[in-house]
């Protein structure tokens, strides 16, 4: 099955989601720390001033984290990278597959966090990277009620600017928590099997 650790952390999707919207391509790249403060404030804003989700209007937030949280994402490479090793024995259409299913699962977590957004903020920490790096990880807190939610990203530069593919919450890189799961179910029931299991995981989350 997949892995139970998933669906505790759910809530700290909550962090992963404050820390996302639209990325503007132009000619002058944001840097990533300054990019990652100005798309958690957006965020945060749209959040608090929207009624309908913070009344947990699913499609609302779904179009939200679709609209502003996706396009900051590389997926291809996050799923890859979940999926391992048997990422490159999948066929074409698997690969798609696969990554509609992880992208939709995402989006779903993403959004049953932000209906917890109440009065956080995002803290950045320290950033050092050198003009030339074309990966970097930019480390914040979230803060509000009760203990800060460590978050870091891991970034990387391409033409279109800065793209996450990875987060880290709590000391847990996302991508190596889903490749734990992930390669049990390949081992299984096969890269077929896991797809189906995604599907089915995600229809019956669209129910709820």
């Amino acid at each position: 099955m997949l892995s139970s650790s998933i669906s505790r952390r759910t809530a700290s999707w909550l962090a992963a989601a404050l820390m996302a919207a639209p990325l503007l391509v132009r000619a002058d790249i944001t840097a990533p720390d300054a990019l990652i403060k100005q798309m958690s404030t957006e965020v945060i804003d749209t959040v608090k001033s929207d009624k309908a989700i913070q009344g947990g209007d699913i499609s609302k937030i779904i179009t939200l984290v679709d609209t502003k949280v996706m396009p900051n994402v590389n997926f291809q490479r996050m799923t890859a990278s979940a999926v391992g090793r048997h990422w490159r024995a999948a066929t074409p259409d698997q690969q798609q597959r696969l990554q509609g299913e992880f992208k939709t699962l995402l989006v779903r977590t993403y959004s049953g966090a932000l209906t917890q957004v109440k009065d956080q903020t995002v803290q950045l920490k320290p950033y050092r990277a050198g003009a030339d790096d074309t990966e970097v990880v930019v480390r914040t807190e979230i803060k509000g009620k009760g203990e800060p939610i460590q978050l870091d990203y891991r970034l990387e530069k391409s033409p279109a600017g800065w793209k996450i593919y990875d987060v880290n919450v709590l000391g847990v890189w996302l991508v190596e928590q889903y490749k734990s799961s992930f390669a049990q179910e390949i081992g299984a029931i096969g890269i077929d099997g896991l797809i189906g299991k995604l599907a089915e995981k995600n229809k019956a989350a669209s129910k709820g």
